[in-house]
């Protein structure tokens, strides 16, 4: 009736040896894929003069382009640009409850 049709002997040993050539050459391996970094909880020292220099040096100052930065949670910037802001190194320019936009202070 239905189903796959059987392979003949000369047909089952041609796919043999292009299994085997493929492991000879070290062709793909099947392994686990690369582990995936989960972005960091800590927030970076805002004291110091790198970091406040990288968003110094950043035209628009959004608290993705600061996740994205640092590899941090969006949450976790959020905080840091309010800190940067009492601080006086940041300015808010506009934004809504969902988004912030700041700009670096002259």
């Amino acid at each position: 009736m239905g189903g796959k049709k059987k392979l003949t002997f000369k047909q089952m040993e041609r796919m043999q040896e292009k299994k085997d050539e493929a492991s000879k050459k070290g062709g793909k391996s099947t392994g686990s894929a690369p582990e995936k970094k989960a972005p960091g909880i800590i927030q970076p020292d805002t004291k110091s003069d790198k970091v406040v220099g990288e968003i110094k040096k950043m035209k628009a100052v959004t608290p993705f382009a600061v996740a994205s930065r640092f590899n941090l949670r969006l949450s976790v910037a959020r905080d840091m640009l309010d800190e940067l802001v009492q601080r006086g190194v940041l300015e808010y320019v506009s934004g809504s409850k969902n988004i912030k936009i700041y700009k670096p202070h002259d």
